[in-house]
């Protein structure tokens, strides 16, 4: 997903002047880095005068909690894009996670802000958690789909948050030089992911059977 799907490039004219600001924000947090952004950049960078942003930001935080809640939603879009493209679930929740990742290296800044956004919150941002067609909510639910009625909910959680700190820790890792052998093995870094993701739970399940 390039930038340009998550942020509108067009400078603005009119009409819905918070979120160009928020498009212009993460314009220029994916060019120049998280240290090139303040109020007065983002007002330059929409093409309005340097006092337009307070008018719906009192600082840069609450500009950043804006970004990162644009970045949640094109995460769970790009997450939910590859729904219908598997034959079935244990490859869509691979897809998913390569999707996830992917989203990871194609906007390493605006990720970042993402969480350093969420790090000190009571709950996981607004409207992923409970929006049927949030990021999380689509792991989740496919779990759900996965095991049927008679797992229960913990653990359907459980392996939620399992599922999504091992894609996030891909994520953190996945650039590392010491696995380009493996991308090499596997024919690139997409098919790369997707033979990480797959044996997540591999020896667990081999242990299950030997009992």
């Amino acid at each position: 997903m390039s930038t340009a799907a998550v942020a509108d490039t067009r400078p603005y004219h009119h009409g819905d002047l918070r979120r160009a600001l928020v498009d212009a924000a993460i314009r220029i947090l994916e060019r120049e880095g998280p240290s090139a952004l303040s109020l007065r950049a983002v007002a330059r960078e929409a093409g309005v005068s340097p006092a337009a942003p307070y008018h719906h930001f009192k600082d840069k935080g609450e500009l950043l909690e804006a970004v990162a809640h644009v970045g949640w939603e094109a995460l769970g879009d790009g997450m939910a894009a590859v729904q219908g493209k598997v034959p079935d679930l244990s490859s869509l929740m691979t897809e998913i996670g390569v999707a996830y990742v992917r989203f990871s290296q194609d906007h390493p800044a605006l990720y970042r802000v993402m969480y350093d956004t969420a790090r000190d919150k009571d709950s996981l941002p607004e409207g992923m958690q409970d929006k049927e067609d949030g990021a999380y909510c689509l792991v989740r639910n496919t779990f759900r789909d996965a095991a049927g009625p008679d797992v229960a909910d913990v653990d359907i959680e459980l392996a939620t948050i399992a599922a999504w700190c091992a894609a996030h820790g891909l994520a953190e890792m996945s650039g590392f030089a010491q696995f380009n052998p493996l991308k090499e093995a596997f024919g690139g870094d997409a098919g790369f992911l997707r033979a990480v993701l797959s044996h997540l739970g591999m020896f667990q399940a081999k242990h299950g059977k030997a009992d």
